[in-house]
């Protein structure tokens, strides 16, 4: 798997067969990303991942024979592995929160536009976070949260939430009043503090913690 990429390759796992050849078509038209496998059910995904070594596997919740989260535990848990992004129907951030701590790097609903889904390829390509609209907004500071957070700063608690909604290194500093670099700095302590390696990992570490809620219900508009 490469993981500096011009053009992705992607691996669909679907199960409706109208929805995966849409999608398909829908991604080669605009050229920029090369569909190299489909799969209907998700032992037929967990083995072509394997198979075809795409750098990004997206793929549905529901899906026959083995369910989207068992199935991107069994991808994301061999050497190399695809970088997974979950496309489903299900606007719920409980699944979302399964969704990462089973290993993926994204979640989107189906509401998405080609282009967003488009880019969020490209970013879990970088292995970056990236979570829709619909479900980034649930993602909040968990108040009361213990003071020991295995060392982090509040300025690395607020990039590391910032993070969790999927948001950006670029879109971080801006929010943020700080450099890029200051940004990658900061993302380099926390890796350090937390033992981990890369955003996804430092997000699902904090989740797993109870250093971030997730909320259960749409915030009230």
């Amino acid at each position: 798997m490469r993981t500096d990429v011009d053009q992705p390759t992607v691996l669909l796992a679907e199960d409706h067969a109208v929805v995966r050849e849409g999608t398909r078509e829908m991604l080669e038209r605009r050229g920029s990303v090369k569909v190299v496998g489909e799969a209907a059910d998700g032992l037929t995904a967990v083995a072509l991942a394997g198979e075809l070594g795409p750098d990004v596997v997206v793929l549905d919740v529901a899906l026959p024979k083995l369910n989207g989260l068992d199935a991107t535990r069994q991808i994301r848990s061999r050497p190399n592995a695809p970088r997974v992004l979950i496309l489903t129907a299900y606007d719920d951030a409980g699944y979302a929160r399964a969704a990462i701590e089973a290993g993926a790097h994204g979640y989107l609903v189906k509401t998405a536009t080609i282009d967003e889904i488009i880019d969020a390829i490209y970013t879990v390509s970088r292995g970056q976070v990236v979570l829709g609209a619909a479900v980034a907004q649930w993602f909040l500071p968990k108040s009361g949260a213990a003071r020991s957070r295995e060392g982090l700063s509040d300025r690395e608690m607020e990039i590391l939430t910032l993070a969790a909604r999927g948001v950006r290194n670029k879109e971080i500093g801006t929010l943020l009043a700080l450099s890029t670099r200051t940004v990658a700095a900061h993302f380099s302590a926390i890796f350090n503090k937390l033992a981990v390696s890369s955003p996804p990992e430092a997000v699902t570490h904090a989740i797993q913690r109870g250093w971030l809620n997730v909320r259960r219900d749409p915030p009230v508009p």
